[in-house]
């Protein structure tokens, strides 16, 4: 009976080193689990300081662009007036050339002047009908 006894003995000792072992285990799942989820609630809060450090980056960049282009847009715009202005001025002084040159050619030599707006007058309507 020694031998069933002893048997029987080791058989507790190690259901016994076995539950010991399961605890220590679990302990240490529970433990980890602890640790596991901190880590992963850190590792949240890092991305979302991150995403919001990109955000600001490219709001930052975004908006320095926005102005870059605004302003050159503002220069072209001025620059369109600019032209715009020139391009009138221009204008009037051919149109006031034009108004003298007439206007003398009328004082010296009304008959031709007269025969040459009745030409031009036939051209355009001859023109305009087709």
């Amino acid at each position: 009976m020694d031998t069933a006894t002893s048997a029987s003995q080791n058989v507790r000792e190690t259901a016994s080193e076995a539950r010991e072992s399961v605890r220590e285990v679990r302990k240490a799942a529970a433990d980890a689990s602890g640790d596991i989820q901190s880590d992963l609630q850190a590792l949240r809060d890092d991305f979302g300081r991150l995403a919001q450090q990109v955000g600001d980056i490219l709001a930052n960049r975004g908006s320095a662009a926005w102005q870059r282009t605004r302003s050159s847009v503002d220069d072209v715009v001025s620059d369109a007036q600019d032209k715009g202005r020139e391009a009138v001025d221009a204008m009037r002084d051919v149109t006031d050339n034009f108004v003298e040159a007439i206007d003398e050619s009328i004082k010296s030599r009304p008959y031709t002047t007269l025969a040459l707006v009745a030409g031009l007058g036939f051209l355009f309507g001859a023109t305009w009908r087709r």
